[in-house]
Protein backbone atom coordinates (compact mmCIF):
# COMPACT_ATOMS: atom_id res chain seq x y z
CA UNK A 1 0.00 0.00 0.00
CA UNK A 2 2.74 2.46 0.98
CA UNK A 3 4.65 1.61 -2.19
CA UNK A 4 1.63 2.52 -4.31
CA UNK A 5 1.27 5.89 -2.59
CA UNK A 6 4.99 6.60 -3.07
CA UNK A 7 4.87 5.61 -6.74
CA UNK A 8 1.82 7.80 -7.30
CA UNK A 9 3.49 10.83 -5.65
CA UNK A 10 6.64 10.32 -7.70
CA UNK A 11 4.60 10.08 -10.91
CA UNK A 12 2.77 13.32 -9.99
CA UNK A 13 6.05 15.11 -9.28
CA UNK A 14 7.49 13.98 -12.63
CA UNK A 15 4.32 15.10 -14.44
CA UNK A 16 4.45 18.52 -12.75
CA UNK A 17 8.15 18.94 -13.59
CA UNK A 18 9.16 19.10 -9.93
CA UNK A 19 12.07 16.73 -10.52
CA UNK A 20 13.50 18.57 -13.54
CA UNK A 21 16.91 20.18 -13.25
CA UNK A 22 18.10 18.23 -10.23
CA UNK A 23 21.87 17.92 -9.73
CA UNK A 24 23.18 14.90 -11.61
CA UNK A 25 20.16 14.69 -13.89
CA UNK A 26 20.93 12.59 -16.95
CA UNK A 27 24.11 11.20 -15.43
CA UNK A 28 24.59 7.63 -14.24
CA UNK A 29 24.28 7.06 -10.52
CA UNK A 30 27.51 6.44 -8.64
CA UNK A 31 26.54 3.43 -6.59
CA UNK A 32 28.98 1.87 -4.17
CA UNK A 33 29.32 -1.87 -4.38
CA UNK A 34 27.81 -2.74 -1.02
CA UNK A 35 26.30 -6.06 -2.08
CA UNK A 36 28.37 -7.87 0.54
CA UNK A 37 27.23 -5.57 3.36
CA UNK A 38 24.17 -6.87 5.23
CA UNK A 39 21.09 -4.91 4.19
CA UNK A 40 20.36 -3.71 7.73
CA UNK A 41 23.86 -2.15 7.99
CA UNK A 42 24.08 -0.44 4.58
CA UNK A 43 22.50 2.85 5.65
CA UNK A 44 24.67 3.16 8.74
CA UNK A 45 27.83 2.31 6.79
CA UNK A 46 26.98 4.85 4.10
CA UNK A 47 26.45 7.58 6.73
CA UNK A 48 29.80 6.77 8.34
CA UNK A 49 31.52 6.73 4.94
CA UNK A 50 30.02 10.09 3.95
CA UNK A 51 31.25 11.52 7.26
CA UNK A 52 34.80 10.43 6.40
CA UNK A 53 34.98 7.65 8.99
CA UNK A 54 37.21 4.72 8.09
CA UNK A 55 36.94 1.60 10.26
CA UNK A 56 40.22 0.62 11.91
CA UNK A 57 40.23 -2.69 10.02
CA UNK A 58 40.03 -0.91 6.67
CA UNK A 59 42.68 1.60 7.71
CA UNK A 60 45.00 -1.32 8.47
CA UNK A 61 44.29 -2.86 5.07
CA UNK A 62 45.04 0.50 3.42
CA UNK A 63 48.25 0.80 5.42
CA UNK A 64 49.27 -2.73 4.38
CA UNK A 65 48.73 -1.75 0.75
CA UNK A 66 50.88 1.39 1.14
CA UNK A 67 53.64 -0.59 2.85
CA UNK A 68 53.57 -3.24 0.13
CA UNK A 69 54.14 -0.46 -2.38
CA UNK A 70 57.12 0.84 -0.41
CA UNK A 71 58.66 -2.60 -0.09
CA UNK A 72 58.26 -3.34 -3.80
CA UNK A 73 59.46 0.07 -5.01
CA UNK A 74 63.12 0.44 -5.79
CA UNK A 75 62.94 4.20 -5.23
CA UNK A 76 63.41 4.12 -1.44
CA UNK A 77 66.64 3.19 0.29
CA UNK A 78 67.25 -0.29 1.67
CA UNK A 79 66.80 0.79 5.31
CA UNK A 80 63.38 2.34 4.57
CA UNK A 81 62.30 -0.79 2.67
CA UNK A 82 63.47 -2.95 5.57
CA UNK A 83 61.48 -0.89 8.12
CA UNK A 84 58.43 -1.03 5.84
CA UNK A 85 58.79 -4.81 5.49
CA UNK A 86 58.94 -5.25 9.29
CA UNK A 87 55.90 -3.05 9.85
CA UNK A 88 54.09 -4.86 7.03
CA UNK A 89 54.75 -8.23 8.65
CA UNK A 90 53.50 -6.94 12.01
CA UNK A 91 50.29 -5.51 10.52
CA UNK A 92 49.59 -8.68 8.54
CA UNK A 93 50.04 -10.75 11.68
CA UNK A 94 47.62 -8.53 13.62
CA UNK A 95 44.98 -8.60 10.90
CA UNK A 96 45.29 -12.32 10.28
CA UNK A 97 45.17 -13.21 13.98
CA UNK A 98 42.07 -11.07 14.52
CA UNK A 99 40.19 -12.70 11.65
CA UNK A 100 41.48 -16.15 12.51
CA UNK A 101 40.12 -15.78 16.04
CA UNK A 102 36.75 -14.59 14.76
CA UNK A 103 36.53 -17.48 12.31
CA UNK A 104 37.36 -20.03 15.01
CA UNK A 105 34.73 -18.58 17.37
CA UNK A 106 32.07 -18.66 14.66
CA UNK A 107 32.92 -22.17 13.56
CA UNK A 108 32.92 -23.34 17.17
CA UNK A 109 29.28 -22.40 17.68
Amino acid sequence: MLELVAERRIAEAVANGELDGLPGAGKPLELDDDALVPEDLRCAYRILKNAGYVPPELEQVNQISRLEGLVLQGETDAAARSRAALKLALLRTRVESRYYGKAIRRLGR
